[in-house]
């Protein structure tokens, strides 16, 4: 086949899935690690990808009721000390400014020249500082239920960075509220669960395990924490998505209060959310092949490129291939115009290409001199694993793009549904069955395993010898009766995923 006459990613998926997946980062041009230790430079194909999550996920956070605003990066160290299981939480991964302005030295270097009165904390996460300006701003519990999101960046000195997963800054949503009740708080803890749900599934076509972390798992200063995680091509979990439930934790530590109906002064009940820019890289694990990228046409920045073949007549074959690219691009899918564009960059045919297809563009064209003559266009689906160039009739394809963008989208989510399924065990009883399928080849010891959970704080030895986790207790998951659990043989008390993870 033709498409396979030019080399792919290399190495495969199967050789080393880790290393694949930095080398679709790098050579799909969506992120690169850069300039300092562990911060990433997001490319514009990366970046565009981001901003249709971001657009598609701030619908989705705004049909809650929650409005956007803005907060500052840096946080005085005092906003911490407030809040013990908070700071303990992030404290090994917190950037500290010490000094302001530098100045000079003789030989011509520079320096710190004055230190700050306090440290400033740069935004590792933002409840204490949002909180400040929370107990500001409410008194009465009319200004109750107060919902705020922000789109920020965020440092975490990781020690092991990793490109989209794990980096020394990233990007994303926080949002924060308060409420009257608990009632009111954990409804909104479970609402937005469903949102990075619906978004995750619907917009990224990953599907995803919804449930409670285990305590040991939990958000520091959280009394509940709620997860989406969603199964790799390698079998690992990736967090997608965390909703917590704050309590009275953080507004008691703020003094977060409001006057009842009643006259009374109350504590308000907080929650905070947050989805973050390694969804990029779930994209990447999730629907790469050994050609690249594959990208779901929703958060597609192009969903249609065009690719001139020119020899003879250039400007006829740009007119045509400007024709087409418009037609297309004046139908609507999914409720928006389709995002289609003409490569006309001065480059080999067979190079931009390929191009694409490493970018995971959904629909790939091809349309030369004998393409116009024949009435035809060469199209490929990046869905299809061997990349065919399947002549189209002129006529009516820019109508049938539009229905292949429908079934890319649904291919995807279907195709990794299906790895969910197979991959997940519900058949392993034992601690020695456990251990077999954790400590076996990488390449063998893929998946998840769901079984009953005692929760006892042995477990947690064991399992994280094995690198193992108990990701999330699902939601609508039944404990059998007389259930034991899986590594102690004892009593279970849950249903859980258990799996190694990013």
């Amino acid at each position: 086949m033709e498409g396979k006459a030019k080399p792919g990613i290399s190495p495969t998926r199967a050789e080393d899935f880790p290393q694949w997946f930095q080398s679709v980062v790098r050579d799909a041009e969506v992120a690169e690690l850069d300039h300092v230790r562990g911060a990433m430079v997001i490319r514009p194909w990366g970046y565009g990808i981001w901003e249709l999550m971001q657009r598609a996920l701030d619908d989705g956070i705004k049909e809650t009721g929650a409005v956007n605003a803005y907060f500052p990066l840096f946080i005085p160290l005092s906003y911490f000390e407030e809040e013990a299981k908070h700071v303990e939480g992030f404290a090994k991964e917190m950037a500290v400014v010490t000094h302001h302005r530098l100045e000079q030295g003789e030989d011509g270097s520079l320096h710190p020249a004055a230190e700050l009165p306090e440290p400033l904390i740069v935004r590792p996460t933002s409840e204490t500082i949002i909180g400040r300006s929370f107990a500001k701003w409410i008194n009465s519990y009319r200004d109750l239920p107060l919902m705020i999101n922000q789109w920020s960046n965020i440092v975490r000195w990781e020690l092991r960075p990793r490109v989209l997963l794990r980096t020394t800054e990233f990007l994303w949503q926080e949002g924060h509220t308060a409420h009257a009740t608990e009632e009111e708080a954990l409804e909104e803890t479970r609402r937005m669960l469903h949102v990075y749900r619906d978004f995750t599934e619907t917009q990224l076509a990953i599907p995803v395990i919804a449930g409670e972390k285990p305590e040991y798992e939990r958000f520091p200063g959280a009394e509940i924490t709620l997860s989406i995680e969603a199964m790799m091509q390698d079998g690992k979990a990736l967090q997608c998505g965390t909703s917590h439930y704050l309590g009275q934790n953080f507004s008691g530590a703020m003094e977060m209060e409001f006057t009842d109906e009643d006259g009374e002064r109350k504590l308000c009940y907080t929650t905070s959310w947050g989805l973050t820019t390694r969804m990029i890289g779930a994209v990447v694990m999730t629907h790469g092949d050994d050609n690249g990228l594959r990208v779901p046409p929703r958060v597609a920045p192009r969903q249609v490129r065009v690719v001139p073949i020119t020899r003879d007549d250039p400007t006829a074959v740009l007119e045509a291939a400007r024709e087409l690219a418009e037609e297309i691009g004046g139908l609507s899918w999914d409720g928006e115009a389709v995002r289609a564009e003409v490569d006309t960059r001065e480059r080999r045919p067979a190079d931009k290409r390929w191009e694409w297809i490493r970018k995971g563009v959904p629909v790939v064209i091809e349309l030369g001199e004998r393409d116009i003559e024949g009435g035809v266009v060469t199209m490929t689906r990046r869905d299809d694993p061997e990349l065919r160039r399947d002549a189209v009739p002129r006529d009516g394809s820019a109508e049938a793009v539009v229905g292949l963008l429908g079934d890319i989208q649904l291919g995807y989510y279907q195709e990794a549904s299906e790895r969910l399924r197979e991959r997940t065990r519900d058949d392993i009883t034992t601690l020695d069955e456990f251990r077999d399928f954790f400590s076996g080849e990488e390449t063998d010891s893929g998946g998840f395993v769901k079984a009953p959970w005692s929760e006892e704080p042995e477990t947690i030895e064991i399992m994280g010898k094995l690198g193992v986790s108990a990701r999330v207790i699902p939601f609508d998951e039944e404990l059998p009766a007389n259930a034991s659990c899986v590594i102690t043989g004892g009593p279970a008390r849950v249903m859980a995923i258990f799996a190694k993870a990013y």
